[in-house]
């Protein structure tokens, strides 16, 4: 079983960062090509309600790091969120997929199972099972905030399509 959930998940994850850095690439060229502000893409959101490009890529490597973490049974690394450039963006991603790619399958002996808390002792809290947390929880968290990302900078104008969110695979 470690072997399954490690496919599923830590593949997933490098696969779908390296589309998200390609991405956020295409973008800053967009910027510079067209003199915009890279400030105006990375501050962009897709309705006033939510989060902005910046955050939309923070919080698509701290699910990642996260869950993965989690699901190995090590401590999540934490990461300042301070990123205000293109660059730092591609450094958060580059520092999430080193701490993702030194993880051993072997660390996912018990991941199926291992008792998954979030939010612990809040409101919020909530129980799964590794298995549950990662197909359930994790992953769609995941997804939406790279899928956000992607359709912020395509809403924008920047020439991206389904092989560049794909990344890599």
């Amino acid at each position: 079983m470690s072997q399954l959930m490690y496919q599923a998940s830590v593949p997933v994850f490098k696969q779908m960062l390296g589309g998200l850095s390609d991405v956020l690439a295409k973008a800053e060229a967009h910027a510079v090509g067209r003199t915009l502000e890279p400030a105006s893409l990375l501050q962009a959101r897709l309705f006033p309600d939510m989060f902005v490009l910046v955050k939309q890529v923070q919080v698509a490597c701290d699910f990642a790091k996260g869950v993965c973490a989690r699901l190995a049974g090590v401590e999540v690394p934490g990461f300042e969120d301070s990123e205000q450039s293109f660059a730092d963006l591609q450094a958060r991603i580059k520092k999430t997929l080193s701490f993702i790619e030194d993880l051993d399958v072997a660390q996912f002996e018990v991941a199926a199972t291992r008792d998954i808390v979030t939010r612990p002792g809040t409101p919020k809290e909530r129980h799964f099972s590794g298995q549950d947390y990662l197909l359930h929880y994790g992953l769609p968290q995941f997804f939406f905030h790279v899928t956000t990302a992607y359709g912020i900078l395509r809403h924008n104008g920047v020439e991206l399509g389904k092989k560049d969110y794909m990344g890599v695979y």
